[in-house]
């Protein structure tokens, strides 16, 4: 048996797309530069049957040509914790000044 270490990747074109060409184009051309093994162009499937082959583990990155064409309501959904960090409390951004021993007088 041999073992891939590429990331199997999707392209995802939102049905309703016309003209089809550029954005497949596009999808390809970074499929094509990151290495990603590709499964197919998937053009006239809806996202839930994208998310299925996400679930079920055999799609790891599903590629489209611009964020516009995902659902808002997309499943699965991803959300990086740094990216939405909320500020510290203003109480968190008191530093107490250092303590030092006094100066001892040369003489």
């Amino acid at each position: 048996m041999v073992w891939s270490s590429l990331e199997v990747a999707a392209i995802w074109i939102p049905p309703d797309l016309d003209p089809l060409e550029p954005h497949v184009m596009a999808c390809l051309h970074h499929v094509r530069r990151c290495r990603y093994e590709l499964l197919g162009v998937i053009t006239a499937a809806p996202w839930d049957d994208v998310g299925q082959l996400m679930a079920a583990g055999k799609v790891d990155v599903v590629v489209v040509s611009d964020p516009d064409h995902l659902p808002a309501d997309r499943r699965p959904r991803l959300e990086i914790a740094g990216a939405h960090m909320l500020p510290p409390p203003p109480d968190a951004l008191h530093v107490a000044p250092a303590r030092r021993r006094p100066r001892r007088r040369r003489i």
